[in-house]
């Protein structure tokens, strides 16, 4: 549905000679909110169906060439919906320092080195324990969700949605790291990688203690062993993005800050905001405080939460 609202807005505004700014911030909403909800569909839908096709090959031991195409289409398909979503959040900034096409790239690499390993482990525990995999998914998720509730927010305008939205965040976690809290986010991401790490070491070394002493499955051996630097490289690259590739380090340079990460002040960073917003979105308003530091001057209202959903 929201695709279809993007596509007649865009192909209004595409053959309008003059368009107004409560049209454009309406176009601004819609794309914002599919680029959203595409990464809950990434989550919800294509990882889990990720997983399953990995364990169905690891199961029957074969592997079509069209099956090895998906799930390289569908790793690549999951890694770019969080590019995509950081991307479009960034849209909000007035002077916005847009990601380079290196950062994207490492921002791109990292979490593909990051969601890969995560995918073959679960994948790998399904296939030494089908039904075991359903209870950690529940306990992981249980822990998540109870993380998120502990941080946290105020997305929806009711209690009930506010709990489904929790909800869909803890699944999200349960396979990427997922901000969902305002102000600096180093220790809770090195509360959650240390977290993931562990628990993944865990399902990667009850696989290879437990699996049939047969040489069926041998040549996983070497895959699961490389699944550990691949997650530490994942880790590297995450720290060398926001050491030097950050669009943050070029506003410090310039004398302003950009993300929430940001170590100053916030009067470098304004966002796009209407004098006399007629309708205020909550829930975009809600994402870009949540994640960017907001200075006073533009905390008000922001331009692209002025249209209404």
């Amino acid at each position: 549905y929201r695709c279809l609202c993007a596509l007649k807005m865009g192909w209004k505004l595409c053959w309008a000679k003059t368009t107004s700014e409560q049209e454009q911030n309406h176009m601004a909403f819609l794309s914002h909110d599919i680029s959203m909800l595409r990464l809950f569909e990434t989550f919800l839908e294509n990882a889990p169906q990720l997983t399953l096709l990995l364990y169905i090959i690891l199961r029957t031991n074969k592997a079509d060439p069209s099956q090895g195409m998906g799930i390289c289409t569908a790793v690549l398909c999951v890694t770019w919906s969080l590019l995509d979503y950081h991307q479009s959040l960034r849209s909000f900034l007035q002077d916005k320092y847009e990601l380079s096409l290196c950062s994207s790239f490492i921002y791109f690499l990292w979490n593909l080195f990051l969601i890969g390993p995560r995918i073959l482990v679960v994948a790998l525990f399904a296939l030494l324990w089908p039904y075991g995999v359903v209870v950690h998914f529940a306990l992981v998720w249980l822990a998540m969700f109870f993380w998120v509730n502990m941080q946290g927010t105020d997305f929806m305008e009711s209690p009930g949605p506010e709990q489904l939205y929790r909800a869909m965040v803890a699944v999200i976690l349960y396979f990427s790291w997922f901000n969902v809290a305002k102000g600096r986010t180093l220790y809770r991401s090195i509360i959650y990688h240390g977290f993931i790490l562990v628990d993944s070491i865990l399902l990667a070394v009850s696989w290879l203690w437990c699996r049939s002493p047969s040489d069926e499955y041998l040549y996983l051996i070497p895959v699961v062993a490389a699944a550990l630097p691949c997650y530490v490289l994942g880790l590297v690259l995450r720290l060398i993005y926001y050491k030097w590739l950050h669009p943050n380090v070029r506003a410090q340079q310039q004398g302003g800050y950009d993300e929430a990460d940001a170590s100053g002040g916030t009067d470098g960073l304004d966002f796009r905001f209407d004098s006399a917003p007629a309708v205020v979105n909550r829930r975009m308003q809600w994402l870009a405080q949540t994640q960017f530091t907001i200075s006073l001057q533009s905390e008000q209202s922001l331009l692209n939460g002025t249209a209404a959903a």
